[in-house]
């Protein structure tokens, strides 16, 4: 049976270094330009660089992402940024103008080019066109049905490709193509500048009725109409394996190092079980689920996989995130004491119980024994944001190693 790959997304450097040490097979990303987030952090070429060399090192794959609905004012940049991209050399493009696409083949023509599921992929015979134009992977629409992608996997050359997003968040729009920010903001979603204006509250007006504000609502915050859930197939591997998929896509380019590390790590699990034995992976499958509750996250949702989602399986009730962990830093370096090299991202103080979350999976419980600054001053604890402190705990760590506070009530 083939092995799925497992591709996770980066926002910066750190977190591609994260993605690839806690199980990721390949990991995508984007430049400075030409990608769909573009309140990312993102890479420059150097650091691009440097990430390929850390994946590579490593047998880990990187895609650069150059995927928005480019206007005529974008292609002479993005003939230029191709050119750049031939020294940096990622394994791949995602891509889902065709005018992009073009350009792409005549400035690296032995790239390979993956379409991305904002090209409206939702056929087999859309996967033959691209097929034909030299693509080698096309990223489903997230509309699809499991039934859907089995009939194209049997219907496309075997050679080809199947990439399908597995977890994170799901847009209200067709494939992610939405005018609703553009229209309210200027800021346009399909050039990579989306507020998320599905996650708003919104009410009535009637319109000779200016100011009168008529809440529809399932409670007393109101409702938020067009508010996804998340995804999460954690529980469905094996259907997702039996349907032919070749990569398992997790969503999330402005997630946080804890968010990638966690989910990476469960998902990496749960795949490995279920290749290796179909009854360890359902014997493992509470592990799986609490392992993803331990980052952020909206309410869970399988989306389009077994048809249209049923009343209430799409919609709910709140923009809110849950939050059963809060990442306190990932040890960057340890001295000769031991202690452990943090950029501080919570507070945090000494004397305080803690989690240790290490890439094989283990979880392990510390206690805080110190806190010192870049000085070497001892602090009592950690209240600025991004402060680089040296971390003692009543246990050793180890590089990339995080460390999260469980919160009260979980």
């Amino acid at each position: 049976m083939k092995k799925p790959e497992l591709l996770i997304p980066a926002g910066n450097l750190d977190i591609l270094k994260t993605a690839v040490v806690y199980g990721a097979d390949a990991v995508y990303l984007g430049g400075e330009a030409f990608g769909l987030r573009a309140k990312a952090h993102n890479f420059s070429l150097e650091e691009m660089r440097e990430g390929i060399r850390f994946a590579h090192e490593r047998g880990v794959r990187v895609y650069v992402t150059a995927n928005i609905l480019a206007h005529n004012r974008d292609l002479d940049q993005v003939e230029e940024y191709f050119k750049e991209l031939r020294d940096v050399k990622p394994d791949a493009l995602i891509i889902s103008d065709p005018g992009v696409f073009l350009i792409a083949r005549q400035v690296l023509p032995d790239m390979e080019i993956h379409i991305s599921t904002q090209a409206n992929n939702t056929n087999y015979g859309t996967y033959r066109f691209w097929h034909g134009l030299g693509a080698r992977r096309v990223v489903c629409a997230r509309e699809l049905s499991l039934e859907e992608i089995r009939e194209i996997r049997a219907r496309i050359p075997h050679d080809m490709e199947i990439e399908t997003f597995v977890h994170g968040a799901m847009c209200i729009s067709y494939s992610g193509r939405c005018l609703l920010s553009n229209f309210f903001t200027g800021r346009d979603a399909n050039q990579g500048s989306c507020t998320h204006p599905c996650r708003w509250k919104y009410a009535v007006v009637e319109e000779t009725r200016p100011g009168e504000y008529m809440p529809v609502y399932e409670n007393d915050r109101g409702t938020f109409l067009f508010n996804s859930k998340d995804l999460c197939m954690v529980d469905h591997i094996p259907e997702l394996i039996d349907a032919g998929i070749d990569s398992f896509k997790v969503e999330g380019r402005m997630k946080t190092a804890l968010y990638v590390a966690t989910v990476t790590r469960a998902y990496r699990r749960a795949v490995d079980d279920c290749l290796k034995d179909r009854e360890l992976y359902r014997k493992n499958l509470e592990w799986y689920r609490e392992e993803i509750g331990k980052c952020t996250n909206r309410e869970f949702t399988d989306g389009f996989f077994f048809g249209k989602p049923g009343s209430g399986a799409q919609i709910y009730e709140n923009s809110t995130y849950i939050k059963n962990y809060t990442y306190l830093g990932t040890i960057e370096e340890t001295d000769c004491r031991g202690r452990g090299r943090i950029e501080q991202k919570n507070k945090f103080s000494v004397g305080e119980r803690i989690e240790v979350m290490k890439p094989d999976g283990a979880n392990v419980s510390a206690v805080v024994k110190g806190i010192r600054n870049q000085e070497g001053e001892s602090q009592d604890s950690a209240p600025h944001a991004r402060q680089i402190l040296y971390v003692e705990l009543d246990r050793p760590v180890e590089v990339f190693d995080i460390l999260r506070r469980k919160e009260d009530g979980v």
